[in-house]
């Protein structure tokens, strides 16, 4: 139970609400205990006229029908109050989960990229979706449960106990037992649909990634290998799912089993004990067998109330592993920051953590703001990196990197990514309109604007071609465009947040060299004044800007402008030249 500790936080928010729903449950079950003695009294009256003891039988039908409207309106409250009782407890289950949902992501909101690259996508969902939900079985059903068999068993066995001391320990034997059996079935169900949990999860992960790869499966020609590969893995899931009914068969009928062997204790034991006179009457018997019954079903709960708890425990310490996790990136500025531009590398070198590569050697430039900068270099050879520092999504380890003159981390986190329009090298949108594509870093913008962006961006005339236009729903991460629609997309998206910083990462590559020219007259008349940082691997991109570096290995190799840079040997010119070689 000490990782379920963390919820004691969300029980003191509703504690009000608990304590209400403990009281209903209660007073529910003390009206319960109304049915069973009015039919003790009911068996005991027509027992008394068959043995001549009331002669009127207008008395006795009397007394019946009494008594049955009394069992209908203690049957109507307990039902209203069972209502408001679940209605009461479960609604606080829902508001735990919604609590603990939203904390776990706001903590995957705080995590740094280094944290999503050693955590696999499904893994996450998985807490955020199963183990959450498994932690609200324990907040809800489990609590509830918990209250009605401890409520149920005080005021019930008190009960029996005061209407026949012996009967009620010979009746009360074959509970434990139940609620032992149902542990060690339940506990095998819970080993079973875990398994059955993960090869739902790998049919799953199979299917999405077939899907998501038809294209590559059809070229290649492996539609019957990868069927073939679909029934093996769902054969085995079917064969998992049949393990597991077949114990979960088992339940119910064992339940009825203890249920009637109980029953027939009540009616052997105490038809002798009528018999003998040590019960006076026979309506005892009625009583304590619907006693009985009431009380199994809260027995055979005790064992799945165990389980329940084990899972939430399990799941819980999943959360918690992430939960006590601190953000390598934090905001150690409280007071937001004015951001002019200026940016500063002073022998900077960054290490990926989780490859242990050096993207970065003793990196130093200055690039004032208004200005723009131009990178180009190999492959890997560390260009987006450098786009990553500017916008803290990692920490460096070593050497300065100021903005405005002040170390990067003593800037405001927030104000800093404010100030930035960023388009990665793999534009990424969501299933959502293009228009809230767009405007997805200023969620204020007019249509207008979206629209004048787009036509920045060289995207407005694909965009109205489309039937529903800006109202175009995307696919899942944007297939439903080209790649050069995509990147021209998130390029109007930078666009229209107008922010004081613009990082272009290679977001050209997939447009052709006429669209390529006029995007990058539109982005040299919309930077004016803004810092901009242009990475690529064209020199048509780079040519126009103030300064350029050539990047090799993690090192700047060159530095300077387009002119110096072509009248000197090196990396730069050869790309030159045989760029412009192939445009002739």
């Amino acid at each position: 139970m000490k990782e379920l500790q963390h919820l004691n936080k969300y029980f003191l928010k509703y504690k009000f609400s608990l304590i209400f729903g403990i009281l209903i449950t209660i007073a529910s079950k003390i009206f319960l205990l109304y049915t069973p003695r009015l039919i003790r009294k009911s068996i005991n009256v027509v027992d008394e006229y068959r043995k001549g003891s009331i002669t009127d039988i207008q008395l006795v039908k009397a007394e019946l029908l009494e008594n049955i409207l009394y069992i209908i309106g203690a049957a109507l409250i307990t039902g209203i109050l069972t209502f408001f009782m679940r209605q009461t407890i479960i609604n606080v289950s829902r508001y735990v989960e919604y609590d603990l949902k939203n904390e776990v992501y706001q903590q995957y909101q705080k995590l740094s990229l280094n944290f999503y690259k050693k955590n696999r996508t499904g893994d996450l969902m998985n807490r955020i979706s199963e183990d959450v939900t498994k932690v609200r079985m324990y907040a809800g059903p489990a609590i509830m449960y918990s209250i009605n068999t401890i409520t149920l068993f005080i005021i019930v066995i008190s009960s029996m106990y005061s209407q026949a001391p012996k009967l009620t320990l010979y009746t009360l034997i074959p509970l434990p037992i139940l609620s032992i059996i149902v542990f060690n079935v339940s506990k095998e169900i819970h080993k079973r649909s875990t398994i059955v949990q993960q090869y739902l999860s790998k049919l799953s992960t199979f299917t999405q990634e077939s899907f998501s790869g038809i294209s590559i499966i059809k070229a290649y020609g492996m539609e019957p290998q990868t069927f073939n590969n679909f029934d093996v893995l769902s054969t085995e899931s079917k064969e998992k799912q049949l393990h597991l009914v077949k114990v979960q068969a088992l339940f119910f009928p064992t339940m009825i089993l203890l249920i009637g062997i109980s029953n027939l204790i009540v009616i052997y034991i105490g038809g002798q004990q009528y018999i003998n006179g040590e019960i006076k009457s026979l309506g005892t018997i009625a009583e304590f067998i619907i006693y009985v019954n009431m009380l199994t079903w809260p027995v055979a709960t005790v064992g799945w109330v165990t389980s329940i708890i084990q899972q939430a425990e399990a799941s819980q310490k999943r959360i918690n592993h992430f939960l006590t996790i601190e953000p390598e990136i934090q905001n150690k500025a409280s007071e937001p920051s004015k951001i002019q531009g200026n940016i500063t590398f002073k022998n900077v070198s960054f290490t990926y953590d989780d490859t242990n590569i050096e993207a970065l050697k003793d990196v130093s430039f200055t690039l004032n703001s208004g200005e723009t900068l131009a990178i180009i270099g190999k492959t890997g050879s560390g260009k987006s990196t450098i786009l990553d520092l500017i916008g803290r999504l990692y920490d460096i380890k070593s050497g300065e990197l100021l903005i405005d003159n002040t170390p990067i981390d003593q800037v405001n986190l927030n104000s800093l990514r404010e100030s930035i329009g960023y388009v990665p090298q793999e534009a990424f949108l969501f299933s959502d309109s293009i228009n809230n594509n767009i405007k997805f870093g200023k969620e204020d913008a007019t249509d207008e604007e979206a629209i004048q962006a787009a036509k920045y961006a060289q995207v407005h005339k694909n965009i109205i071609g489309f039937t529903k236009g800006y109202e175009t729903v995307l696919g899942e991460r944007g297939i439903t465009l080209s790649g050069g629609q995509k990147q021209r997309v998130s390029i109007a998206r930078a666009i229209l947040k107008d922010p004081q910083i613009l990082l272009f990462d290679d977001c050209l590559s997939a447009v052709d060299t006429e669209t390529e020219e006029k995007i990058l007259k539109s982005l040299n008349k919309l930077s004016k004044g803004k810092t901009t940082i242009i990475v690529s691997h064209r020199i048509s991109s780079a040519k126009n800007a103030d300064k350029i570096i050539v990047l090799d290995d993690g090192k700047i190799v060159q530095e300077g402008t387009h002119d110096s840079l072509t009248a000197q040997e090196g990396y730069y010119k050869s790309l030159y030249l045989k760029q412009l070689s192939k445009n002739t």
